[in-house]
């Protein structure tokens, strides 16, 4: 996503909020996630999907690199959740690195990037697949 162009400066700065609201409240969330807060992130991923140009080639980096992170959050929330069972811990915020519970502050992170980048990766993918239908 380029920044320079004006057509993407709404597309960038929502980006750019989305981000750091997620990992805010990822961290700050402590296992317990707020649904308007999340509700906010989902807003701000729908905001970037739509003012992506999809004409641009940037278009095309940005589904590639937000696919990607959709499926390593996917799977590091999965991979945590086996880890949790195979352990035989109780729960999520059984996971502890110096007494921290790491396991919430990461799934906590991982989901709201899911919440941010799920809405903007379908909407730039369905404006692709019309603007290749259009061709």
């Amino acid at each position: 996503m380029v920044i320079r162009a004006r057509e993407n400066l709404v597309s960038a700065w929502a980006f750019l909020i989305g981000v750091i609201l997620a990992l805010g409240v990822g961290i700050l969330s402590f296992g317990k996630l707020n649904p308007f807060i999340f509700g906010i992130i989902l807003v701000l991923g729908l905001i970037v999907g739509f003012f992506i140009n999809v004409e641009d080639r940037d278009a095309h980096s940005f589904l590639l690199a937000s696919v990607s992170i959709v499926i390593v959050s996917f799977a590091g929330i999965s991979s945590l959740q086996n880890l949790i069972t195979f352990a035989g811990l109780r729960g999520i915020t059984d996971v502890e690195l110096v007494g921290l519970e790491i396991g919430a502050y990461i799934t906590g992170t991982l989901v709201a990037l899911l919440m941010l980048l799920i809405p903007a990766t379908i909407v730039v993918a369905v404006k692709s697949l019309f603007s290749i239908a259009k061709r």
